[in-house]
């Protein structure tokens, strides 16, 4: 039976209790991540296409609610990297209401996979569809970038990948040489700043810097304020979108899937790393239904998708985070900035933010395990290739879509290569000491037995250019039969009957049985043709050739 789900904090709290001691350490890691998570989640708000306050609700709502009811200790849940491609071609596909609309439906899919225990089955999307997509978002991600960190000035950058590289080429004369210089620093303070400290993150020292140099030298380069205006400080208002329209929802059906998945396994990922960090273990189930709730919630109090933060939850568990309270006061912290401080965001220049993302954007692209792929097999290289580019030159839904069922059919054809059937005889077969008699043939088949593997079956059963006397299918190593290998074994008896021929089924395991049971084949061909091992079916086999032989005799 199947233990309950239950939060991580819940079962901390019962079960090992909570000392001032971890309260101390959460809220010092806390107050940090809160601090670092203010210029990222408005970096990737920005990024996404909609205003920075928004990144901060997400952080807020969802990071609270994912931290209260999640399954890991020290996950933390906000706006990412991973969802600004998404997010962007969402909103300027349908608007932030039917962005809203996508995340609700995406939350009600997470929470619908991890009542139905699928937290395991997330590890099951192929390696080269994840490295895919990932590399190609961040090659795009980088690619948004190129007008802050260059300052050129654009009023609009097109949503197409090969039209934005055209248009920064057309408008490099416009460049903001201070812009480049502030770029340049910050990701060189974020590069160069964990040699210093690893504890207190690189980008919040780039923007401490560069936001106050800018602001005393007054130099003439964008900020947050000249783009989006005053950044309000009071808390989110809860809304429901009403002028979303039936078919419009059936269309925000595929992006809610990509959220879902995209949420899914990046907080997954997410979670395993802090395991591997942490020496715990999460509950997987647990955590794709906190994320559900969070983002449902997040989208009716004016958010963005979340899923979980690897940088952040990294930079929680070197400060000391031990407990999901951790999470949460990074929470507050985050409030506190909000209602009191908010006003001082807007003097963040977009060079400072350009840099960060571009950065975001570099430790995304796992170049590494990219270029390591090409050592793999040819088939996986396709899968690679394909996520890759149509991630960067179509979209990032299309590429999981075409990622995950490519994968499919090119196991499927491997399962089938795999499924492997032979004729049994003396003279084809000669280490196999039996000595068969005319008109038994034994047919092995070896893998799995489904709809990708008959035709090779068929072929191969008719090479049988006579009709035997006896029949004789061994299952050896058979791990499985779907529907379609029932079907096909349902149509060689009925053949077998009307050519009397005795068909027997050997090396038929309990797995096999049940199915066979179960899918009333059993019950046509009768228990008496089943046998646990080949040498019983060629008994029998012996015994049918020799009564045939005695009833020709009699007869004569």
């Amino acid at each position: 039976m199947q233990k309950p789900l239950r939060p991580k904090l819940y079962l901390l709290l019962k079960e090992e209790g909570y000392s001032f001691l971890d309260f101390s350490k959460d809220a010092m890691a806390g107050l940090i991540v809160g601090i670092l998570a203010l210029p990222m989640s408005i970096a990737f708000a920005i990024a996404s296409g909609v205003r920075p306050e928004q990144g901060l609700y997400t952080a807020i709502i969802a990071g609270f609610l994912i931290a209260l009811l999640g399954g890991s200790r020290v996950q933390i849940s906000g706006p990412t990297g991973a969802f600004v491609v998404l997010i962007y071609s969402t909103v300027q596909a349908y608007g932030y209401d039917g962005l809203v609309i996508a995340t609700i439906m995406a939350g009600l899919i997470l929470i619908a996979m991890g009542r139905m225990r699928f937290g395991a089955m997330i590890k099951f999307v192929p390696y080269p569809v994840t490295i895919g997509f990932t590399s190609g978002l961040s090659v795009v991600l980088f690619t948004g970038q190129i007008r802050d960190l260059l300052g050129l000035k654009l009023t609009t950058v097109p949503l197409d990948f090969v039209e934005k590289w055209y248009a920064y080429f057309a408008n490099i004369q416009t460049i903001n040489y201070y812009a480049l210089f502030i770029s340049l620093l910050s990701i060189a303070i974020v590069v160069f700043w964990p040699r210093v400290s690893k504890k207190i993150p690189g980008a919040l020292i780039a923007i401490f810097i560069s936001t106050t140099l800018v602001y005393l030298c007054n130099f003439p380069l964008e900020t947050i304020g000249d783009r989006f205006g005053e950044i309000p400080n009071t808390f989110p208002i809860f809304r429901i979108p009403l002028n979303v329209g039936w078919e419009e929802m059936m269309r925000l059906v595929s992006p809610a899937i990509a959220i879902a998945l995209l949420a899914g396994m990046e907080s997954l990922l997410s979670a395993v790393v802090a395991d591997g960090m942490t020496g715990k273990r999460h509950i997987s189930d647990m955590e794709l239904i906190a994320g559900g709730v969070g983002n449902i919630f997040s989208a009716l109090f004016g958010g963005i998708p979340a899923t979980g933060a690897i940088s952040r939850t990294a930079t929680n568990i070197r400060n000391g985070g031990k407990t999901p309270i951790a999470a949460i006061i990074h929470v507050l912290t985050l409030v506190f900035i909000l209602l009191f401080f908010g006003k001082l965001v807007k003097l963040i220049p977009m060079a400072t933010l350009g840099a960060v993302i571009a950065v975001v954007a570099y430790n995304m692209s796992e170049w590494r395990h990219f270029a390591r792929l090409f050592l793999s097999p040819k088939h996986d290289i396709l899968i690679l290739l394909t996520t890759f580019f149509l991630t960067v030159f179509v979209d990032l839904i299309t590429a999981i879509e075409a990622g995950v069922v490519l994968s499919a059919f090119l196991f499927m054809q491997h399962m089938s290569s795999s499924s492997k059937g032979a004729f049994l005889k003396k003279e084809k077969d000669q280490s196999n000491a039996r000595n068969l008699p005319d008109g038994i043939e034994v047919f092995t088949i070896q893998g799995p037995f489904f709809f990708a593997a008959v035709e090779k079956f068929k072929v191969a059963l008719s090479g049988i250019h006579y009709i035997p006397k006896v029949l004789i299918l061994c299952f050896e190593n058979v791990p499985m039969i779907d529907a379609t290998g029932v079907r096909l074994l349902d149509d060689v008896w009925e053949k077998a009957k009307r050519d009397k021929t005795l068909l027997l089924f050997s090396e038929v395991n309990k797995n096999l049985y049940d199915i066979f049971d179960r899918s009333g084949l059993l019950e046509k061909v009768g228990k008496n043709h089943l046998f646990s091992d080949l040498d019983k079916a060629l008994t029998i086999a012996y015994n049918h050739i020799e009564l045939k032989k005695l009833a020709v005799e009699v007869s004569l």
